[in-house]
């Protein structure tokens, strides 16, 4: 039994399964905790059909002691052929409600303690999508950044299946979500039990520069988040999106990106920090942040 193992449960956490891909779901189907009492929790893009998010939650439910859910833009997409046509901040709800029925936890819940190895901290999840604040060089204006990104054929596929009704625009469902949960947040805040934040998109725009194309961080977070590990007492940051698995310093908090990704890619880099990260007792050395 590893040294983690014997002080308690095991804290793991992961994202970006895309389990609607056929060998994705072998990965997923393989998926299991060390100790009966371990944790794990879902950084967003579980799929991206609603059969496919229920039915990947449900046996990971099953599996280990507490998942703790955060969307990704996958799971809000509405494509044609998913038999849930809900949209926007309904389909966000719809399925806020599948998770409370399989007894995953959400950005909605109450925030939980984990006291196992590591411990005590006090998990949160949010769901604060993206606003293109982070700008390519050059550019000062969103719009015109968009524009440029489209005829260099770079566009998330956010732009025609994220739908942000009944919000007039994805940058107004943003802010929304930011200003709520900014103060959950402060509410929460307390030294003695720190915030470990769970979300799909990285809180500070530093890793999403790390991608192929400029144009991309707009898709990737929002500038309002950028102080939130300085302001707030956090044991770290949990985060996908990016399929860029890494581990981090940034400002002396722990940074981890623990995304799966696509086939062509787990393939092609392998699975260096293994299939489920490890988080807060995982006493391997944090990359200082570029």
């Amino acid at each position: 039994m590893s040294a983690a193992a014997a002080d308690g449960p095991r804290l793991f956490a992961v994202s970006d399964l895309h389990a609607g891909v056929a060998d994705n779901r072998e990965v997923v189907d393989g998926l299991r905790p060390e100790t009966p009492d371990d944790w794990l929790l879902i950084a967003g893009d579980v799929a991206e059909r609603t059969p496919a998010v229920e039915a990947t939650l449900a046996l990971l439910a099953t599996r280990f002691a507490t998942v703790v859910w955060a969307p990704g833009n996958h799971e809000l997409w509405t494509p044609p052929k998913d038999p849930v046509q809900l949209r926007g901040e309904e389909r966000y709800r719809h399925l806020v409600d599948v998770c409370r029925g399989l007894g995953v936890l959400t950005p909605e819940d109450p925030y939980p303690v984990f006291a196992g190895a590591g411990g005590p901290v006090r998990v949160a999840p949010l769901f604060l999508l993206y606003d293109y604040s982070w700008l390519p060089p050059g550019f000062s204006d969103a719009a015109a950044a968009r524009r440029a990104a489209r005829e260099a054929g770079v566009m998330f596929t956010d732009e025609f299946l994220l739908d942000p009704a009944p919000y007039p625009s994805r940058e107004a469902w943003c802010a929304a979500r930011v200003a709520a949960t900014e103060r959950r947040l402060a509410e929460a805040d307390d030294p003695a039990v720190p915030l470990l934040l769970v979300n799909h998109y990285p809180l500070v725009r530093g890793p999403a520069d790390r991608m192929f194309s400029p144009y991309l961080a707009m898709w990737c977070g929002t500038e309002r988040t950028a102080d939130w590990h300085r302001r707030f007492h956090l044991a770290g940051v949990v985060y996908g999106h990016l399929h860029i698995p890494r581990r981090e310093l940034v400002d002396g908090v722990p940074f981890w990106e623990v995304s799966l990704g696509y086939p062509r890619e787990w393939r092609r880099r392998g699975h260096p920090h293994g299939l489920l990260r490890e988080v807060l007792a995982d006493d391997r050395p944090l990359v200082p942040a570029a």
